[in-house]
């Protein structure tokens, strides 16, 4: 049986952060992470009413353990306090608003994995917004455009993990191109043995894999992209301004890979962050890869005890019905 981080050990963490007048007078843990756990701890006696923890330890982490995974790689598992801190950095740094980091430890002495705590932003999820205010949820999307703007204008011509390229290390592969098509032909082996659908068109699937990465030109350059950011990354403070979470797999790619996820997840709101200038052909090609990542992820992860497993269930079988649909596109 997994055992998360206890309250003696957060009031500890929060004690160090806040102040040893702070008293601990509640802990929530997070729904949602499926690679830290993510705790509200309610204080009194502070200058605020609760902050959030984040602990990276290894029972947080519900993904099954990968096979020899370099972790320069950009699709590498992207968890830790060090991708966090040089993520808040990045993005800090840019004036992209990201949630203030109060505490960082790595030294292990309170909780035996690193940990972090942060501003605890109050004003929920835009994903949440959108449903219960839309007016405004839209003036937080329009602001969230410009944020990303920002980011996509950075440009390097490596690509990889920001991390990684901030200890002068190289992502390996070729080309993000190449790395997206390794990446979906193994996502298509793995779905193919779990979804029929998936399996009784593997072979329609990976030609077109091939021939829509055949069409994709050479690229020397690479904008700055959160990776994963969909409205359930995207907290929305007592102003109305939008802050990025979950930011740790932030990285220099192609930003064709971060607009193709942006649509999936935004829906009728993605035209607000759409912008011209987007490579048709990677487009292509990455939406089917996506579709096909969506469909292996959410099943390896159900190999586990992740404990929300009806919406990953759910999350498999949608994006094995779109990427199927990409045949007849």
């Amino acid at each position: 049986m997994r055992r998360f981080t206890d309250s003696e050990v957060l009031s500890g963490i929060v004690h160090e952060a806040l102040g040893s007048e702070t008293r601990v007078v509640g802990v929530d843990r997070l729904r949602g992470g499926s690679k830290k756990g993510v705790y509200r701890v309610h204080t009194s006696g502070s200058r605020t009413a609760s902050v959030i923890v984040y602990s990276w330890a290894e029972a947080e982490n519900f993904w099954p353990a990968a096979e020899a995974v370099d972790p320069a790689h950009p699709f590498a598992p992207a968890s830790g306090l060090g991708p966090f801190l040089a993520a808040q950095r990045k993005l800090d740094g840019l004036g992209v608003r990201v949630p203030e980091v109060l505490l960082a430890d790595d030294s292990r002495r309170r909780h035996p994995a690193d940990v972090a705590v942060v501003e605890d932003v109050a004003g929920g999820t835009l994903e949440a917004l959108l449903k219960t205010d839309p007016a405004r949820a839209s003036n937080a999307v329009s602001e969230l455009a410009a944020m990303l703007d920002v980011m996509h204008q950075q440009h390097s011509q490596h690509y990889g993990r920001v991390d990684v390229l901030e200890r002068g290390d190289r992502a390996s592969g070729d080309s993000c191109e190449q790395l997206v098509l390794e990446r979906a032909v193994d996502d298509l082996a793995e779905a193919a043995e779990r979804e029929p659908g998936i399996g009784s068109a593997a072979t329609s699937l990976h030609d077109r894999l091939q021939e829509l990465a055949a069409r994709v030109a050479p690229r020397a350059q690479h904008g700055l992209i959160h990776g994963e950011l969909g409205p359930d990354h995207v907290l929305v403070d007592a102003s109305g301004h939008p802050v990025l979470i979950d930011i740790e797999g932030l990285m220099f790619f192609d930003v064709e890979w971060e607009h193709v996820f942006l649509q999936l997840r935004f829906g009728d709101q993605y035209p607000a962050l759409f912008h011209s200038g987007l490579d048709p052909a990677r487009l292509d090609l990455y939406m089917l890869a996506m579709r096909l990542s969506l469909v292996a992820g959410p099943l390896r992860l159900l190999d586990g005890d992740f404990p929300h497993r009806t919406a990953m269930q759910e999350i498999a079988e949608h994006n094995a019905k779109e990427a199927l649909a990409l045949l007849d596109s």
